[in-house]
């Protein structure tokens, strides 16, 4: 799905951050755009900066369940400072809580998190109630070989008594 991503141009708070740029609002369903602005309030700006994919994989249920059930579910805005006179480059939307903690991770992406429309949470849920499948536990059992009774690469093994295993041969117990 098509997924509009609204970024918002505010004024720093303090004389070393002229603007603040955050990602407020996701647009389902919208059209191609770069950076076109919608509204303007004295020096706040926001922009439909950009027009992802939204994209669901079959595999990735458990973490869409997961941000659904969330207080407030979200799609997660991953950016990256901008090139080519852009401020922002909008790299990737998702609706995978877990993804976004992966780019999180790295310290190198911004990632905001905006509060999912009613209309996409009900596709969203549409998609994993169709393919979610639960993963059976399965407890891993231990090999029943008993390898703690072999004593490989202990000791030397040119010593041939088996009271101490780690002195060191003496010059007539020497094996040449």
């Amino acid at each position: 799905m098509p997924l509009g991503i609204v970024i918002r141009k505010a004024p720093g708070v303090t004389r070393w951050v002229a603007h603040v740029w955050k990602a407020v609002a996701v647009l389902p369903g919208a059209a191609r755009a770069d950076w076109k602005e919608l509204r303007r309030d004295g020096e706040t700006v926001e922009y439909h900066a950009a027009t992802l994919p939204l994209e669901l994989f079959r595999t990735d249920t458990e973490a869409y369940l997961h941000g659904l059930s969330a207080k407030v579910p979200a799609i997660y805005v991953v950016m990256r400072p901008g090139t080519e006179g852009r401020p922002l480059d909008i790299v990737l939307a998702t609706a995978s809580p877990y993804e976004a903690q992966d780019y999180a991770d790295t310290g190198e992406e911004l990632v905001e998190k905006v509060p999912m429309p009613e209309g996409l949470i009900a596709w969203i849920r549409d998609f994993v109630e169709v393919h979610h499948e639960d993963e059976v536990f399965v407890k891993r059992r231990r090999d029943k070989a008993r390898v703690d009774r072999k004593e490989d690469g202990i000791g030397d093994a040119r010593i041939r008594q088996v009271a101490d295993v780690y002195r060191a041969p003496t010059a007539k117990e020497r094996v040449h």
